[in-house]
């Protein structure tokens, strides 16, 4: 890390800009996460290609460290797993986010859960069946409360009914019932406690209809730190696994045994001197209020910088804070040095663990006035990923 005398630069040589994946801190990450919850099962998050950590990379550390259940939006991602060699004698992958004309029958090849919230779902899912010769695994969604995806309560009786029917004909197993949390990330809200109920009076009417799940779930990272009553069977783990806390206002990341899996850094691509009043970045948001050294790092808005942090995104440059002067562009920003002259090259950290005094994502967020899920998860592929740590080679 940088210090106030010296810069031990941590990117890969020649790189501008990198992110560092320290799946050491991963695999940490989801040994807290177990005990945690004790009996129940965890779910590795990795769609959005893994919170912006690489989807991928971190399933396989996930698997090689234990974990049996993989989660995805999209079916692209599920399927990119079973791609990559992670097959269902290894992990359960989970995909929850499916439009009409979907890859349900890749799917059913494939060995992927498939989440179920209306009938227009099922009816596909069981024309793939009829396609493919296949059966599949579903979890039905109950909606809750959160109002998204997931089955409406008076709607509920007519797709359980119904999936119990393809289940007696041997076309899906309903291995699962779950639903969401709207404001789990927010003790007290109202709302918990009214989807907790909702949620049971779901899997009431499921387990008396006859469905036997294999797995219960409701708990995202949140509820998984906060409110071990909605454990169940399996917790969803998502940002908390990749050491963010999903809960800021409660504890930071080391309060619940977590440690952040993400460095970004960059270099110095210049460092000059200005005079007094001179303008900084487009609109001249920020002038110099005396004569003054600027440094110019080399990351913008397209590499997932958030554009509200004009002003405001802090980053450790010599040992020493710098906030964004003016305007972060689409390939860079600006800082005020203050006088002081590092070298162009230098390390510049803009987020870390926090561990050395550098900026964490969650100082991102609310100089952008955002979460830290969407700080990690848009830093861009034009920002190569760095792994360090790894079990899995």
């Amino acid at each position: 890390m940088t210090t106030a005398n010296t810069a031990t630069v941590l990117l890969t040589e020649g790189r501008r800009a990198e992110a560092t994946i320290d799946l050491a801190a991963l695999r940490g990450n989801l040994a807290a996460l177990r005990e945690r919850v004790s009996g129940a099962a965890v779910m590795a998050v990795v769609k959005a290609d893994g919170y912006g950590h690489g989807g991928i990379r971190c399933a396989l550390e996930a698997v090689a460290a234990g974990v049996r259940w993989l989660g995805t939006a999209t079916p692209e991602e599920a399927l990119a797993l079973r791609a990559a060699g992670i097959g269902p004698d290894q992990a359960r992958v989970l995909c929850w986010l499916w439009t009409p004309g979907g890859p349900f029958a890749e799917a059913l090849r494939a060995g992927v859960d498939v989440s179920v919230s209306g009938r227009w779902a099922l009816d596909e899912l069981l024309a793939a069946v009829r396609a493919t010769g296949v059966p599949g695994r579903i979890h039905l969604k109950a909606d809750t409360g959160l109002g998204r995806n997931g089955c409406q309560p008076h709607d509920w009786p007519e797709l359980v009914d119904a999936a119990l029917r393809a289940q007696a004909a041997g076309m899906v197993e309903v291995v699962g019932v779950w639903s969401h949390f709207a404001a789990a990330d927010e003790p007290g809200h109202p709302s918990i406690r009214q989807q907790q109920d909702a949620f049971a009076a779901a899997l009431e009417y499921a387990e008396r209809a006859g469905v036997r799940p294999e797995v219960r779930h409701i708990a995202n990272s949140p509820a998984t730190l906060l409110l071990p009553e909605t454990h169940y069977d399996l917790v969803r783990t998502g940002l908390a696994m990749y050491g963010v806390s999903p809960v800021p206002e409660v504890g930071a990341p080391a309060d619940f045994g977590l440690r952040p899996v993400m460095s970004l850094s960059a270099r110095l691509a210049l460092v000059k001197t200005v005079p007094g009043g001179h303008g900084v970045s487009y609109g001249h948001h920020y002038t110099t209020p005396g004569p003054t050294t600027l440094g110019l790092v080399p990351v913008g808005y397209a590499d997932g910088l958030p554009r509200h942090a004009s002003d405001a995104g802090p980053v450790l440059v010599g040992g020493k804070w710098r906030t964004a002067a003016g305007r972060i562009a689409m390939d860079q920003f600006v800082v005020d040095l203050g006088g002081d002259t590092p070298e162009t090259g230098e390390e510049v950290l803009l987020f870390g663990t926090g561990e050395q005094g550098e900026p964490t994502a969650e100082d991102w967020a609310r100089a952008a006035g955002t979460i830290a899920y969407e700080i990690v998860t848009r830093i861009g592929p034009r920002v190569p990923r760095r792994y360090v740590g790894g079990a899995t080679g």
